[in-house]
């Protein structure tokens, strides 16, 4: 089996506030995801017959929650990131488990339930992150790099010093659901221009489409099972060529035999493998 998991990060205006980016342009362009991006593709994905998941800051559940409520009305999996769009590496361990368990309030608020998933703000976790996410319930996360087609169980207390060979931890019962920025539509597409940097981004979505499905190309020819986690935004890939691109995306690997998941159905199906094995 080969499964592709679709997900998007429903960051609404908390990325651009975390950055201290709060002029009315940044927030219109945050404004486009709840409004225009995440409509559209939730209607796509009701055309195709798809669920996904959505990793939903708790600012954005509290401050558009029709339009997260429309998210999880359709059956797409509502899981945690954050509360202010603030990387857990950049935080205090108090203050990280804080807003874990502030957004996950807001989560269980609307949705009825606690999140399973995590995925970080800019894919930062703080040593104590694994730790945190197996206290508070959570079942797998989705912030890390170490494989591409395979799930693994996350490791806690690595050591890591520049003068001496690295020293891994224990592996833990979190399940890891890798990510990589290639397969996220941020470092393609999104345009940042500020006094101090320039992301040029706006590649050919073309291009991008192709890369894309050359990834899943390769799981499929090189491994009997495996998951590909793609990472989108609404206020990103909720443009219009952008739109019509994934939606042949999702046409072509439908006829090269991808199964699409949610996350956390994806991250259920490793666990039974790996007690069969």
């Amino acid at each position: 089996m080969h499964i592709v998991c679709l997900t998007f990060d429903f960051d609404g205006l908390s990325g651009f506030i975390s950055r201290g980016q709060v002029g009315p342009s940044w927030i219109s362009r945050g404004e486009f995801g709840p409004r225009v991006g995440a409509p559209r593709l939730i209607e796509l994905f009701r055309k195709h017959d798809i669920q996904t998941s959505w990793y939903v800051p708790g600012h954005t559940i509290e401050t558009f929650p029709d339009a997260v409520k429309k998210v999880i009305d359709a059956g797409h999996e509502l899981a945690h990131h954050g509360w202010t769009h603030r990387p857990p590496a950049s935080l205090s361990a108090e203050d990280e488990e804080r807003e874990l368990v502030r957004a996950n309030e807001a989560i269980k608020n609307i949705s009825g339930h606690y999140a399973r998933g995590y995925r970080s703000p800019s894919w930062d976790l703080s040593p104590h992150s694994v730790k945190l996410f197996l206290k508070h319930g959570f079942s797998y996360d989705s912030s890390m790099m170490g494989n591409d087609y395979t799930p693994y169980y996350a490791r806690q207390g690595d050591v890591i010093e520049l003068e001496q060979p690295a020293m891994f931890g224990k592996q833990s019962e979190l399940v890891e659901m890798p990510i990589h920025w290639s397969t996220d539509d941020s470092p393609h597409y999104e345009f940042v221009r500020t006094e101090t940097s320039l992301r040029q981004g706006l590649k050919n979505a073309h291009h991008v489409e192709r890369n894309w499905v050359d990834d899943f190309r390769y799981m499929r020819e090189t491994v009997d099972w495996g998951v590909l986690t793609y990472t989108c935004h609404p206020f990103i890939s909720g443009r219009g060529h952008r739109i019509i691109v994934l939606e042949r995306m999702i046409q072509q690997l439908k006829n090269e035999g991808a199964v699409f998941m949610r996350v956390d159905e994806a991250a259920d199906e490793f666990r039974r493998r790996q007690a069969h094995q």
